[in-house]
């Protein structure tokens, strides 16, 4: 499914006459021409328009602009977004030069970036904390009710719980005892990689456009290929729409994917076997393929 058809960056020309325009702001903002992000960054690569696929992706190196490129797509479509990123002064007017063809964007769409995921991977922890921390308060019950010197009387009909888990925790083991009481699910037995997959796979759903910044990102090999599949899935069978910076050679693989190399000056669209990321693993195995045998 192609929701957002393309993208229009602001042109050289029109960042010039920007700057001509509003000198006073710039200086009051303290901004020069080499300083005023997300200016000047695509016109040196000669990237003015990006014609999207049911699978897109952005390669490049860091510093490359294929996150910034991401971001600016991501807002001028107003896409929902969970964490904030490096918003400048300019951004808006930045936006303000750009422009998009697209069909109706999905109420579901959104951008997904690391910080995301990093979040989700701290709530996590902080649920596990909280489930640890109940979990021992049970284990110190447990014990004073199997404790054969504990004596209990019920006084009053109000005391009646209170005998009725006393007899409990005498006939059941702990695990027994505790599982029950625990309300919140633990998953602290997941990895920080697994729960970085779990989030994809929660969050990605059917008909709607998706914008993945690195999200190879606490994933190892395996799980890389693993998520391949499942976006290669969601594109191809459910709907979705995939626009994502990775220089992953696991996603760049993905069948049928167009590719921007942001790396090369002009910015180009290149096979994935092109890129020199994949060939720099390429040629690492190779060297190194007898010692596979």
């Amino acid at each position: 499914m192609t929701y957002l058809r393309s993208f229009s960056l602001a042109s050289e020309l029109a960042e010039t006459e920007f700057f001509l325009s509003f000198p006073y702001q710039l200086e009051m903002l303290c901004y020069d021409r080499e300083n005023a992000y997300p200016f000047h960054i695509f016109p040196p690569k000669y990237l003015s328009r990006v014609e999207f696929a049911p699978v897109t992706i952005f390669y490049g190196g860091n510093g490359s602009g294929k996150s910034t490129l991401l971001n600016v797509i991501a807002q001028k479509l107003g896409v929902f977004r969970s964490a904030p990123f490096n918003v400048t002064p300019l951004f808006e007017d930045y936006l303000r030069l750009c422009s998009f063809e697209a069909a109706e964007i999905p109420e579901e769409s959104r951008i997904i970036t690391s910080d995301d995921v990093f979040d989700f991977l701290l709530d996590l922890r902080a649920i596990n904390r909280g489930v640890e921390e109940r979990r021992e308060e049970l284990f110190r019950e447990y014990e004073v009710y199997k404790d054969p010197n504990f004596h209990f009387q019920m006084r009053t009909m109000a005391e009646y719980d209170e005998l009725k888990i006393r007899n409990e925790a005498r006939k059941k083991t702990k695990s027994a005892f505790v599982a029950p009481r625990l309300n919140t699910r633990e998953v602290r037995g997941k990895s920080n990689g697994e729960s970085a997959f779990l989030y994809f796979t929660e969050h990605i759903k059917e008909n709607a456009l998706y914008l993945l910044d690195e999200p190879e990102n606490s994933l190892s090999p395996k799980l890389q290929k693993e998520l391949l599949a499942f976006l290669s899935d969601s594109a191809r069978f459910f709907g979705c729409q995939l626009i994502i910076s990775t220089h992953s050679p696991f996603l760049l693989s993905v069948k049928g994917a167009k590719i921007y190399d942001l790396d090369a000056v002009p910015a180009a669209e290149k096979r994935w076997t092109e890129l020199e990321n994949v060939k720099i693993y390429h040629d690492f195995f190779e060297e190194h393929k007898k010692e596979f045998l």
